[in-house]
């Protein structure tokens, strides 16, 4: 795995089933301490000590996972032999990792031509071996070449809604990336006003069609706002009840994954569980706050509970600083926002109430205006650095991988 991918795995993973066949102790506890690590909250470990045989037998009974790994001590062609028939007792959707005793270049090549998606070389520390796991699943389960960003504001009244439109614009007009943009707020939306629709449905009922895998219902609750540029038509929703189902939400947003290389949720008027959700999942979120204190304050708190909902981690969180200069006399200066927040403004939004104003009243793209395309211009290298998207026809991680079942790959090996 690169370097380039490993900060897109940083993300809960789907739910999955991962089986690993070891007779080396130190193996299994590397994988056993992978239930403490907050991206496999929804994957299922199963440790079963023994090697190819065991796992040929045990499938010979027993429904195969998404991700069998297979210790050995034996890398002869005998090996790739009961490799070969282990693939016939897994399903079509199976992934495999070998974990090896040796570094052996022709070894690798041979496995990976076999439809195995990677060699590790033993000892496999824990951190090598969650990486490799979390790849091999966003890859299979078809989230990896999808990008989420989470827009939220650290308060009411700070702009997230307009700055997640205009994002939502720039990605699809200017970066070339067919863009989705969702907001949570259900009844509370104001979507159809900046994007100019009228709302189809409620978000209720999208995530009912999600759950029912009713792809009929759903294309007809997407609206077209641009060439490449794709908005859930939602906010018909009654504003004073919250009735959108989580494991519902999450199904509808592993549908749009599917569809869009980059999806926009503007969570500044979501439920707290609906924040939760698309911030344990969001590969790229943007907190936006105004310089005065009680959103400065707000701010160290949200990115506080941000970590921690992330399991403790040190969190990519970039804070646009929105409405700079709206009151020179009382605003608090970027040099103490940063000192108090221990983190750097990722971009600062001069005030501008006429600009931002007339383009949500008048749904037009913030590049459009006067002096608009200054603004985004920070973005633009923003999202290229922290998402590494790549224009359309270009060839993605995804392209390098091709190895979506080591079933189907033995098959033409055979």
């Amino acid at each position: 795995m690169t370097q380039d991918e490993q900060p897109f795995t940083s993300v809960l993973l789907p739910a999955a089933t991962v089986a690993l066949f070891s007779r080396d102790k130190d193996i299994r506890e590397s994988f056993e301490a992978l239930a403490t690590d907050w991206r496999f909250a929804r994957v299922k470990l199963d440790v079963i000590e023994g090697d190819v045989e065991t796992a040929i037998s045990h499938y010979g009974s027993h429904a195969a996972p998404d991700l069998v790994i297979v210790q050995t001590e034996d890398i002869n062609d005998g090996f790739s032999d009961r490799l070969e028939a282990l693939g016939g007792k897994c399903s079509d959707q199976t992934d495999a990792i070998v974990i090896g005793p040796v570094n052996d270049v022709n070894l690798y090549r041979r496995l990976i031509s076999m439809g195995v998606r990677d060699y590790l070389v033993k000892p496999v520390p824990t951190s090598l071996l969650a990486e490799d796991i979390a790849q091999t699943l966003l890859t299979q389960l078809g989230t990896s070449d999808s990008r989420v960003i989470a827009v939220m504001g650290a308060k009411g009244g700070v702009g997230a809604t307009v700055i997640s439109e205009a994002l939502a614009h720039m990605m699809a007009e200017e970066m070339d990336q067919k863009t989705f943009i969702l907001d949570a707020a259900g009844g509370w939306s104001t979507l159809s006003v900046g994007l100019s629709f009228e709302p189809a449905t409620t978000l209720a009922e999208a995530t009912r069609a999600a759950a029912e895998q009713n792809e009929d219902a759903l294309t007809r609750m997407i609206h077209k706002a641009g060439e490449k540029m794709f908005v859930l038509s939602s906010g018909g929703d009654v504003m004073l009840e919250d009735n959108v189902d989580l494991p519902s939400f999450e199904t509808l947003l592993d549908y749009v994954m599917g569809l869009y290389p980059v999806v926009i949720i503007d969570l500044s008027g979501a439920t707290a569980d609906l924040k939760r959700t698309a911030l344990s999942r969001a590969h790229e979120i943007m907190l936006v706050a105004t310089p005065t204190l009680p959103c400065i304050r707000a701010s160290r708190t949200l990115l506080q509970e941000i970590k921690e909902l992330r399991g403790g981690r040190e969190v990519d969180v970039d804070i646009i600083l929105n409405m700079k200069g709206v009151c020179p006399k009382y605003e608090v200066a970027k040099q103490q926002i940063e000192e108090g927040l221990e983190k750097k403004i990722s971009v600062a939004i001069p005030y501008n109430p006429d600009l931002f104003i007339q383009t949500e009243m008048e749904a037009k793209s913030l590049a459009s205006m006067k002096g608009g395309a200054e603004i985004l211009k920070p973005f633009t290298g923003l999202m290229s650095e922290r998402l590494s998207l790549k224009t359309p026809g270009g060839k993605t991680a995804s392209d390098d991988a091709g190895l979506s079942s080591f079933l189907k790959k033995l098959t033409k090996a055979s």
